[in-house]
This record gives structure tokens, sequence and C-alpha cells, in this order.
């Protein structure tokens, strides 16, 4: 099992194996068949505020990534990690989003939590 991030933009891989959507919005300009997501559990995004707080600079990464785990800890946040983690368990994974920095992004945080 391997749990990767990657640009939802990036071509699909063989060694992607399942693809998750891990944005809010659909990536502008990409179709769903060029995507090929495979799921799409938005209830694991961040929320608005959180978004656009991180984006407008007024906190640090680390300050992000903590009050994101916190969000994930509502119950219907629980079952969608859950379910995602099953699903990890099962083969590889690859986390989509369409963040420029996807290092410094929930998705990173998100593939941390699934124990890549």
């Amino acid at each position: 099992m391997s749990v990767r991030v990657r640009r939802v933009y990036d071509p699909p891989e063989p060694e992607d194996g399942v693809r998750v959507l891990v944005d809010r919005l659909w990536p502008r300009g990409l179709s769903k068949d060029a995507a090929r997501v495979d799921a799409w559990p938005k209830a694991l995004t961040p929320s608005t505020e959180l978004r656009r707080w991180y984006h407008a600079g007024e906190g640090s990464y680390e300050e992000f990534a903590e009050r994101y785990e916190a969000e994930l800890a509502a119950p219907e946040a629980v079952e969608s990690l859950d379910g995602l983690r099953e699903l990890a368990h099962q083969g590889d994974m690859t986390l989509l989003t369409a963040s420029k920095t996807p290092e410094q992004s929930h998705a990173t945080v998100l593939a941390g939590l699934l124990g890549s």
C-alpha cells in the first residue's frame, strides 16, 4: 500500500491506483474523463473558511495543518476518513489536488493521516 499526492492536472499514471480528488471544488478546465477520478469525498476537504484563511497568507502551513486536522475530527469526516483508510489498505492510492504546491496542501496532511 502506498498513498501519494499529485496534482489533478498531471496525466494519470498506472501506479496511481485509486485516484481520489480531495478538493472541495472541481478543478477548472478539466473534464471528468481526463481527470479519471475514482472518488471525491467532499467531507474530507477543508472548510471554505479555513481554505480562504490559508490562501490569504494569514497563517503558517503548520497552523493550517493543525486546524485542518481539528476539522477532520467531525463525525462525517471521521467516517469518510475511515472509508478512505480501508480503500488505501487495499492497494495504491493517489490523492489529487489542484493546488500549485501539493506538498504544502491539505492533501499532504491527509496522506500523512492515511499512513503514507
